[in-house]
């Protein structure tokens, strides 16, 4: 009584498709694919350096940037 033996998981899978379908089960088990690809994506992408931006690519001029900034305020 203590153990469960594979007819008691038939039983218990067919139950299990008699509630809730096959369709449903089918798009859980997508959706689940698909956020345990997404992580797995996320945590490739963590490993990578963040890109910094190089002196050359900042403006040179103080003037444009305090305009800049200016009309970023006035927004």
């Amino acid at each position: 009584m203590g153990s469960m033996s594979l007819w008691h998981w038939v039983v218990v899978l067919v139950i299990v498709l008699l509630v809730f379908g096959t369709k449903k089960l089918t798009s859980g088990a997508k959706d689940l694919g698909s956020a345990v690809k997404e992580f797995k994506k996320g945590m490739r992408d963590e490993d990578k350096p963040t890109a910094h931006l190089s002196d050359e690519s900042r403006p040179q001029d103080p003037t444009t940037t305090s305009q800049n900034e200016h009309e970023r305020d006035r927004r």
